[in-house]
């Protein structure tokens, strides 16, 4: 018998019924090693058909059509692409939709996956955040897209900053660590290596952006710390799956606050 799919919803999603807010792990799939178990990743050496039954039994275990679920090939920009409709699309980091019952997901491996949900407005964004991105401020300019494009406002949104590697394992040299402020970036124990927070980094995004704090949840995981539950592509040199990170509308919003 095969371990059935797992995945984490953020508590900060509990009093919205109608929202979808969930991560994979790396449990309940059917890839082999490396990519086991439950491979998400598209763009992986794993076997496209084991990848597609993975894919089937998390959108099955979440309760959605997998018909509905849209996506894009990242390109660790800042590119944001307004969705009305479910597929695959190519360079872009940034997803968002109005569209109940259309579901956004981004890749995830060691990189920052950030859920942003307005319940008030219905729209929601699916946000891929590596260094990169960070840098670029991809989740600060996301915020400020949802305002621009569907009128929200920051402090009606919630947020959840999802499992990435963490600090003490994410390791860069002095060219990165250049580009990133001081309280988000610190001396490693190896000389002329950098330790970045990605996850405080991008927390600090959303607050400038204007989402309350007390409306933005964190994962307490990391990729490479707890890898026996999730995949990373640092620790795993490459040579590994990659979860998903989901977020949209079960149904039309209206009437909830």
């Amino acid at each position: 018998m095969s371990e059935p799919v797992s995945f984490r919803k953020p508590a900060l999603s509990a009093p919205y019924p109608f929202l979808l807010m969930a991560e994979s792990t790396r449990h309940g799939g059917v890839s082999a090693f490396p990519f086991h178990s439950l491979n998400l990743g598209d763009n992986t050496a794993d076997d496209p058909v084991l990848v597609a039954e993975n894919k089937r039994r998390f959108c099955h275990a979440l309760g959605i059509p997998e018909s509905r679920l849209a996506g894009a090939r990242q390109i660790h920009e800042d590119r944001i692409a307004i969705v009305d409709q479910p597929g695959r699309l190519d360079g872009y980091d940034a997803l968002m939709t109005d569209v109940p019952g259309l579901f956004l997901s981004v890749t995830i491996a060691d990189c920052t996956p950030v859920l942003v949900a307005d319940p008030v407005k219905g729209a929601v964004a699916a946000i891929h955040a590596g260094w990169r991105g960070t840098v670029a401020r991809i989740v600060e300019q996301a915020i400020a897209q949802l305002q621009h494009t569907y009128g929200s406002n920051p402090s009606d949104c919630i947020a959840y900053i999802g499992t990435c590697i963490d600090t003490c394992s994410f390791e860069v040299g002095p060219e990165v660590a250049a580009q990133f402020a001081p309280a988000f970036c610190r001396p490693a124990t190896v000389a002329g290596k950098f330790q970045v927070d990605l996850k405080q980094a991008n927390k600090h995004q959303l607050l400038a952006a204007g989402v309350p704090e007390n409306r933005i949840e964190v994962s307490p995981y990391s990729t490479y710390e707890h890898n026996q539950d999730y995949f990373s592509y640092r620790k795993e040199q490459g040579a590994t799956g990659r979860m998903l990170a989901v977020i949209g509308n079960r149904l039309s919003v209206i009437g909830y606050r």
